[in-house]
Order: C-alpha cells, then sequence, then structure tokens
C-alpha cells in the first residue's frame, strides 16, 4: 500500500477540485495513483450529479463577458443563492462566459461540448462542480452577440449578477449602450420592436388590459367616479394610416367644438396624436424596448430619445435568474406533521 501524503492529497486537490476526504480517500481506492484517482473522483461525480438531476436549480448566476466585437451572456443555475456566492461557482460562471464569448457555439448542444482554459468541457466542468460543491449545478442557456467596428457594447449586471444584459448600439458610445442596457435590466422588454409580436398575442394582451379596466370600473362606480374607457388598440401594428388619419380628424373636430381657432392647431394636433399613440400602444410598451419610456429621460421613448442623439439599438439579450423556471415549494406545515408523525411511530 502506497502512502498517502499530505503532499499527494493536495496535488489531487489542485487537479480534480475535490475536498480533502474525497481526495484522501479516492488516493487509499488507487493506491496513491494519481490518474486512477481522478478518473475515480470523476466517476464518483457523476453518479452524484445523477442522484441530484431531478432536483430544481433555480438560484445561480448570469455572467457577461466582452472581448472586441464580440460579447457574450450566460445564465447558471445552483439550487441555493448560498452557493451562487461561491468562489468557484463564480469563477466557473465567469470562465464560461469567456469560452463561449471565444467558440461561437449555435445551441446548448454545441455549448456543453466547448473546452474551458482547464481543459474540460463544458458539460465535464458541471458534473465536477455539482460533485465539488454539493449542489446542482446546470448551465442553463447563452446568447453570443456579435458587432461591427462602429458600434458599442453595453454590459450591464444588476442586483448582483441575477440579471445580465448586453445590447448593441450604432451611432452612440459604450456609456450611451450601457444606460441603454441599465433600462433594460429594469423595464425588461421581450423584443426589440413591434413588429416582433405575433398579432394574435397582441389581441390576447389587449384583451387582457381592457379585463383590468374593467374591474377598475367595478371599483369605480362605487364611488361614483365615471367609467374608463375601452382600448381600441394596443400596438402600433394595429394603427394604420386610416386609424391614424381618423384620429387626427377626431382631435380637429374636438378643436373646433372647442372653440379653438384653427391657426393654432398645429401646435396643439403634435401633442395630441403624441398622446393617442401612448394611449394605444400599452402593448407595445410592456414587450418592446423602443416604445417603453426611456428611464433615463420620461419625457421619450427609448426609440424617441435615440433618434434625438442619432443612435439607434441594433440587438440585445437580457437574462435573468431563474425566470421560468418552476421554482420547488416545501408546504412547512405538512413536513412538520410528518416529522412528528414519524417520531410518534405513526
Amino acid at each position: 500500500m502506497a502512502e498517502i501524503t499530505a503532499k499527494l492529497v493536495k496535488e489531487l486537490r489542485e487537479k480534480s477540485g475535490a475536498g480533502v476526504m474525497d481526495a484522501k480517500k479516492a488516493l487509499v481506492e488507487t493506491d496513491g495513483d494519481i490518474d486512477k484517482a481522478i478518473e475515480l473522483l470523476r466517476e464518483k461525480g457523476m453518479a452524484k450529479a445523477a442522484k441530484k438531476a431531478d432536483r430544481v436549480a433555480a438560484e445561480g448566476l448570469t455572467g457577461v463577458y466582452v472581448d472586441g466585437n464580440v460579447a457574450a451572456v450566460v445564465e447558471v443555475n445552483a439550487e441555493t443563492d448560498f452557493v451562487a456566492k461561491n468562489a468557484q461557482f463564480v469563477e466557473l460562471v465567469n470562465e464560461t462566459a469567456k469560452a463561449l464569448a471565444a467558440a461561437k457555439p449555435a445551441n446548448n448542444e454545441e455549448a456543453v461540448k466547448v473546452k474551458l482554459a482547464s481543459g474540460e468541457t463544458l458539460e465535464e466542468a458541471y458534473v465536477n462542480a455539482t460533485a465539488t460543491i454539493g449542489e446542482k449545478i446546470s448551465f442553463r442557456r447563452f446568447a453570443v452577440i456579435e458587432k461591427s467596428d462602429d458600434q458599442a457594447f453595453g454590459a450591464y449586471q444588476h442586483n448582483g449578477g441575477r440579471i445580465g444584459v448586453i445590447s448593441v448600439i450604432e451611432g452612440g458610445d459604450e456609456a450611451l449602450a450601457k444606460q441603454v442596457s441599465m433600462h433594460i435590466a429594469a423595464m425588461n422588454p421581450s423584443v426589440l420592436s413591434y413588429t416582433e409580436l405575433d398579432e394574435q398575442f397582441v389581441k390576447d394582451e389587449l384583451a387582457q388590459l381592457n379585463h383590468v379596466i374593467d374591474q377598475d370600473n367595478e371599483s369605480r362606480a362605487m364611488v361614483n367616479k365615471p367609467a374608463l374607457p375601452h382600448l381600441a388598440y394596443g400596438s402600433k401594428s394595429q394603427l394604420t394610416d386610416e386609424v391614424i388619419a381618423k384620429a387626427e380628424e377626431e382631435i380637429k373636430a374636438e378643436l373646433a367644438a372647442e372653440g379653438k381657432p384653427e391657426k393654432i392647431w398645429d401646435k396643439i394636433i403634435p401633442g395630441k396624436m403624441d398622446r393617442f399613440m401612448l394611449d394605444n400602444t400599452k402593448v407595445d410598451q410592456q414587450y418592446t424596448l423602443l416604445a417603453q419610456v426611456y428611464i433615463m429621460d420620461d419625457s421619450k421613448t427609448v426609440e424617441q430619445y435615440l433618434e434625438s442623439v442619432n443612435a439607434k439599438v441594433v440587438a440585445f439579450a437580457r437574462f435573468e435568474v431563474g425566470e421560468g423556471i418552476e421554482k420547488a415549494s416545501n408546504d412547512f406545515e405538512n413536513e412538520v406533521a410528518a416529522t412528528m408523525a414519524a417520531a410518534l411511530g405513526k
């Protein structure tokens, strides 16, 4: 039996990332053979990871990496927020973003085969991380965005890395792009423009907005307040030339009824049309970046603000940790009751 020295254990830990006791046990089982011990740890790590595969990993971090004209944003999940602050976990997230920016894989299947600086594939690294950290660690998703020399990246992470954003703008610098990314982090747009919203989706969302108005009107009726009107439109995609022309004619009729002189109509109509557009693009404002009121200047939409400084958004990606993942919930009362029943032998 070979002597298992502290030096040998340390060497194995440095090569495998395993804990002291796991490294020592592996060396004992392999009679001090480092290579066999590494393989044994890998096999055990895969077994441990398999046991944890059904657990819900909804915590974690985003990683953002920019290198020249290429940027990557990733989401990596863990089971607890505590582990998300683990130095090994943070390093894995950052290394993942860096490796994917360089490799530019087309999908997750290709991504997990990408090699990190350590020589491990992503798949191997996550199996090993699950084994050494002790929680299910999973690579969830990524986006790689490229830009041209005359465009700028806005890289931003919010709330300790729980939200990660990359934006690309044209006609502005990194400072402006970062401000746009901060807006994206805060307002969570789904797409860039109304042209990306499905027609049926817009109709469904408009119906939901009007349902909320109906509920509000029930409350208003109880205190004798006038009812709010339904929204006729929800997206710029519904505002045809005919609809806009009709709205303008109605504004003119309103001004005439109010006795406003025609010579000042040209000063009033643009403001009222802007109001019409805001009132009838509520779906766009919720889901599309360009239609949202800009958090840095609430007198303008994002599109209007960028136009005022001769810039435009080309693309963006926003990841928020755990979005769309159904977290496991524990029924505390049932858990306590079950524990008591077990203790009483019931």
